[in-house]
């Protein structure tokens, strides 16, 4: 489970004809530069589980959520390299938030997962992630509220992607399989229905590939 008290979630779709260059840029060159910048600890990549359209979310580990406007992170996203400045504008759908991890709860990490996006933070968000964590084949839950003033700083980066969204908060759960995962959306309708609303068709993501900070470094 995450160790920092931030995060930085984002969501995007590429293109099959990026596809090879985007992963490339994203599993050699982009999470390297992120997890080796002051304040990032990990990053997760996961794939949607869809035939119709190639999307991404990704998250990233954060000391603080002062990391997301801090010194370091903002020099990196004001001096994009030329792989970034040929991918970032391919990205489309691009959604991206970060702030502080709420409540998080269970053990591990599951490769079944769905990222939702809520409007409605819960009022106990440890009780909430408590109470999916328990349920059948959950690994872990976390929940974070975004910081719009942090996530909104402008930059060069963000410069070069149009139309990007924002949301309130994180509802992330992690299951070891997408049965697991999807009964437990269900009950958690069932328990928070102003923080999950409708879980009849969650967009499901399976994990492709982590690397933390600590091993970043090594050749």
């Amino acid at each position: 489970m995450m160790r920092g008290a931030g995060f930085l979630a984002i969501w995007s779709d590429v293109e099959g004809a990026h596809l090879t260059d985007y992963r490339h840029w994203l599993t050699r060159e982009h999470t390297t530069e992120r997890v080796t910048t002051k304040g990032f600890l990990a990053s997760r990549v996961f794939r949607a589980v869809r035939t119709d359209i190639e999307r991404f979310f990704i998250l990233y580990e954060l000391e603080t959520p002062e990391v997301l406007d801090g010194p370091a992170y903002l020099a990196r996203l004001n001096a994009p390299t030329p792989w970034s400045q040929r991918i970032m504008p391919q990205l489309g759908n691009f959604i991206r938030g970060g702030g502080v991890v709420k409540a998080r709860a269970g053990r591990g990490e599951g490769s079944t997962i769905v990222a939702l996006r809520v409007e409605h933070l819960p009022e106990t968000p440890g009780r909430l992630a408590d109470d999916i964590a328990a349920l059948d084949g959950i690994a872990a839950v976390q929940i974070g509220a975004t910081d719009l003033a942090r996530t909104s700083v402008p930059t060069v980066e963000k410069g070069m992607r149009q139309h990007e969204g924002i949301f309130a908060g994180l509802l992330l759960i992690e299951a070891l399989d997408e049965k697991s995962l999807r009964s437990a959306l269900r009950r958690a309708a069932e328990i928070a229905p102003d923080v999950v609303g409708d879980a009849g068709n969650p967009e499901i993501y399976q994990s492709i590939f982590a690397l933390d900070a600590r091993i970043a470094w090594i050749e």
